[in-house]
């Protein structure tokens, strides 16, 4: 009792240069995940073509997770952070706590639901990926997102279920008699820690990894046979003249997201991993984890919420062209060029008199469709 005694609470220690230090550092990370989030909603909602791939839905989504944690949790925490005092109650602190818990598993969840997705358009079904990728399925995926962290946030925590066992042990943290200062503390038992950390961080993390796993082994796989149809002399493209501009066109964008939402999903697990490990060891040494520790590991975790958009800005050249577009006051150098002026050969046929046009596709051996058609793209995952 005497260890837990003398643990600090959250700042306790922090000196006036160091707390200028952290003001500044913070507010810069809550104004770039507010601005860099609002500018991939926007994008996505003024980009025809980025609305058109599914996959963006999710990534709405997701910013818009990350944009309620820049404004609903973050400014709290870093009010409580400079002045060393929690000031709005402890009814604000169970709310304000549980939208922490809500935003963040909802944003990993919807990391998860992308990377299924992705999944099952390149490595399961990738040429019926538009049919069975249903705006109903889709909304269901979303609906999921948002639903299931409540049942590991606002329900047992507005309940009081984290705090079950360990009650003295948080009253005894809330208050510094030495600063007459009150904290929002939120601790939890073991039950709950196991729990919260497998749901939201530890599952769909291994759904992840398996799922961009199999991407690249696909990847792989599907370069060995382009490469023994290069050495066997057989067209790559899978035409001997004409290649279908637009399809291939399609299955790159398709692959570079994926490869851009793998980058992400790491940024992810490396900001939030040193919070959910703490947090599912700290009650079964315990609660010995200083409390700066705590509070390096949480702000690590929250400084992901800003990381998105610049991920999406640097590695995405659709994205990376849309925030032109938004910055430069859609500026007609960013544009995307029109397709209507691209000539593909055709074939004229007169059927009862009238003249129809077609486009002229010769015939793809039917070894190397599934190779080529779907999965050529998976190429750029190996570069």
């Amino acid at each position: 009792m005497e260890k837990l005694k003398k643990t600090k609470t959250l700042l306790e220690g922090f000196g006036v240069a160091e707390k200028i230090v952290l003001l500044t550092f913070i507010s810069a990370v809550i104004l770039m995940a507010i601005l860099g989030n609002l500018l991939v909603m926007v994008a996505v909602c003024r980009d025809r073509q980025l609305r058109k791939i599914k996959t963006n839905y999710f990534i709405v989504s997701l910013a818009f997770a990350d944009l309620l944690v820049s404004v609903l949790v973050m400014p709290f925490g870093a009010i409580e952070l400079v002045q060393d005092n929690w000031i709005y109650g402890e009814m604000f602190c169970l709310v304000r706590t549980s939208l922490d818990v809500l935003l963040t598993t909802a944003s990993i969840l919807h990391l998860c639901c992308i990377s299924l997705d992705r999944y099952y358009a390149i490595c399961c079904q990738p040429l019926v990926y538009r049919n069975k990728m249903t705006p109903l399925r889709i909304a269901v995926m979303l609906g999921g997102c948002w639903v299931i962290p409540t049942f590991i946030s606002f329900l047992p925590i507005m309940q009081g279920w984290n705090s079950i066992g360990i009650i003295d042990l948080i009253q005894q943290r809330q208050f510094n008699k030495a600063s007459n200062s009150t904290y929002c503390i939120f601790m939890v038992n073991k039950p709950y820690a196991i729990t919260c950390s497998v749901v939201a961080f530890y599952i769909p993390f291994l759904l992840m990894v398996l799922a961009y796993y199999r991407i690249y082994i696909t990847a792989r796989e599907h370069a060995r046979q382009i490469r023994v149809l290069q050495r066997a002399g057989a067209p790559t493209d899978g035409r001997q003249h004409h290649p279908d501009q637009h399809s291939t066109h399609r299955m790159k964008t398709e692959t570079k997201a994926a490869k851009t939402l793998c980058i992400i999903m790491g940024c992810f697990c490396l900001c939030w991993a040193p919070f959910f490990i703490t947090n599912i060891v700290d009650p079964f040494i315990n609660y010995t984890v200083p409390g700066k520790l705590w509070t390096a590991f949480l702000w690590l975790g929250y400084i992901n919420s800003g990381l998105n958009p610049f991920l999406y800005a640097f590695l995405n050249k659709s994205f990376r062209r849309a925030f032109l577009i938004i910055l430069c006051c859609g500026d007609e150098r960013y544009r995307r060029p029109s397709i209507l002026g691209q000539t593909v050969p055709c074939s004229t046929t007169t059927i009862n008199g009238s003249t129809h046009k077609e486009i002229m596709t010769p015939p793809i051996a039917p070894s190397q469709t599934l190779p080529l058609m779907a999965h050529e793209p998976l190429l750029q995952l190996l570069k």
